[in-house]
Formats: structure tokens, sequence, C-alpha cells
């Protein structure tokens, strides 16, 4: 475990409903624990000065299995208006904060191949470099989440409230990014067979 020497605070979107996989894919199992155990686990790994966790669907349940980690939980209302609310409602808390971090480095509860190295790879280049976004970079000029905003972007932040999430401002600031390329293949697990494949490339 490392020390908490950034000043970057860590946000897990977990809000969602899991339409498409039929059951809350937070309490997915991963290895020995859930997917959301998993993620958060690897939240506390980093240099984050705190860990936040957006709840919304399912809130007491999920909010039973994760109660003891050192971790703030958000219960987003609103969360059936997608990932731009969940993400605008814990960058709402953020500016409610006394002293304001330095930066907001954004992830997903569906992305168990995210691990605390890359996270805090994100965390470094962002201390290092003098572009205020650092966003992940995918296949075929693809890009998304992780990614990290400077704080001077939370006015717009808050202000996000449809499904698109974080790529809507990343689509309309791209002179401020610098890209980062995960060593590993990143996927998001939106389906049943998403979920059934991957862990078995890992467990089975």
């Amino acid at each position: 475990m490392t020390d908490k020497t950034s000043n970057v605070v860590l946000v897990i979107l977990a809000a969602g409903a899991s339409k498409r996989m039929g059951t809350p894919k937070q309490l997915l199992a991963w290895g020995k624990d859930t997917l959301i155990v998993h993620v958060i686990t690897q939240a506390l790994k980093t240099e984050a000065m705190e860990v936040i966790v957006v709840l919304g669907s399912n809130f007491n349940v999920i909010h039973q299995k994760i109660k003891h980690f050192p971790v703030t939980i958000l219960n987003n209302m609103n969360w059936h208006s997608g990932l731009g609310e969940s993400i605008a409602f814990a960058s709402r808390y953020i500016m409610g904060k006394a002293t304001l971090p330095d930066g907001i480095l954004i992830t997903l509860a569906d992305q168990p191949l995210v691990n605390w190295e890359y996270l805090n790879e994100m965390i470094s280049t962002y201390s290092s470099v003098k572009h205020p976004i650092i966003a992940t970079s995918y296949q075929k000029f693809q890009y998304g989440v992780p990614v990290l905003f400077s704080a001077s972007y939370l006015k717009q932040l808050i202000r996000l409230n449809s499904d698109f999430g974080a790529k809507t401002l990343i689509s309309k600031n791209e002179h401020d990014i610098w890209y980062l390329k995960p060593e590993f293949n990143n996927t998001d697990l939106d389906t049943m067979e998403d979920y059934k494949a991957l862990h078995s490339l890992f467990f089975e």
C-alpha cells in the first residue's frame, strides 16, 4: 500500500441499476470478493487522499457490503439520469469541501481490470505534466475512463446530467488532454455474457 501523498480525490461510479446485466453487477463475484469490493480495494491502495463511492440503485444492499471500508459513500437519488449525473453529484460534494483537491480521478465499478498501479500512474502523470486532463486511451483512437480532471473543471463537471458522462468534457477539451494507454485490455462489464467471459479468463 502506498502513502496518501497526492491531493487527488478518487471517485468510483457505482450507482447504476445494471439493467442489461439483470442483477446488480456491483455484487457479482470477483475472486474472493465482489466487483465493488475489488474496485474499492484497488482504489484504497492508491495515493488518492480520499476515495468516494457513488451509489444509487440498490443503495441499501450495496451499502451493507461496503460500509466498513474507509471510503466516503454518497447516495445519488437521481442515479437514473446516468453517469453524468453521478459525476455531477460527486463533484458538488467535492466543491462543498473547505479545501479543494488538485484533481478528481473518476473510475467505474464495472472495470475490474483497472488496478491500483494504473490509477497511481495516472496520478503521478498528472503531477508531472502540464495537462489538466489525463484520459485513458483505447484502440482505434477511442478514449475515456478512468480519467483525471483538474479541479479547475469542477464547475463543468457539476453541470453534467446525461448518460455520456465524462466523455462529453473530454471530446470538447482535446487540447487539454494527456493520454495514457494501459497495459491491460480494459473492459466494461455491461452484460452477463461480458461478465462470464472475463470471469472465466481469471478464475475458471
